[in-house]
């Protein structure tokens, strides 16, 4: 129980905007403001405006043997971490607070012993991470911001072939960097600029 001087739980259960268990109202609302996944890609100018065209014109890809691979085992690696660290596996759909348009959608939440926010996020991979790629970390740092979390437990399962190299996945926890939200905050905002003044032709 949480004392009058801790502070209170967060408040991300209130910006819930859509869940993946309703695909229509999830891609609806994505596609309506910028995502972790979206964020991954935003190491400069050229991504803005990459992005952006995706926003406004579509994605034409729709998915591969890699994707459908990471799918899969998804929820049998959510059951690791739910057991081995006690986050709960997720599908919602959350806004930032007082950004409607800022969205993240973690793998997996839980409060922590101190009353803080702490997330999970999986990844498969054919190769393995000599270090973790940046494309991720701005995906975690970016859904820490949205959700008001202090830090993300990055799972990742390394395969060949598409079957598990290890008994078990590798993770590492990924503390909240201000300084990098703070760049990928003003990224993401250039890219809904670009998206409203496309549209708006």
């Amino acid at each position: 129980m949480l004392s009058l001087w801790d502070e209170p739980a967060p408040d991300h259960r209130d910006r819930i905007v859509a869940r993946a268990a309703d695909r229509v109202a999830w891609l609806r609302a994505r596609s309506r403001g910028i995502t972790a996944t979206d964020v991954a890609r935003l190491s400069g100018a050229a991504s803005v405006q990459a992005v952006a065209f995706e926003k406004i014109n579509g994605s034409g890809f729709s998915g591969n043997a890699y994707t459908d691979h990471g799918r899969a085992r998804e929820p049998e690696i959510a059951r690791w971490v739910e057991r081995r660290y006690g986050i709960v596996s997720s599908d919602a759909l959350f806004h930032a607070a007082g950004q409607t348009a800022h969205l993240a959608t973690p793998d997996g939440l839980a409060i922590s012993a101190s009353g803080r926010l702490e997330l999970a996020e999986i990844k498969t991979t054919k190769s393995p991470w000599r270090s973790i790629p940046r494309s991720y970390l701005r995906q975690v740092w970016w859904q820490q911001y949205v959700l008001g979390a202090e830090r993300t437990l990055l799972v990742w399962e390394q395969h060949d072939d598409f079957i598990p190299t290890n008994a078990e996945p590798e993770c590492r926890w990924i503390d909240r960097d201000e300084n990098q939200i703070h760049l990928l905050v003003q990224l993401a905002d250039r890219v809904l600029g670009v998206v409203a003044a496309g549209r708006n032709r």
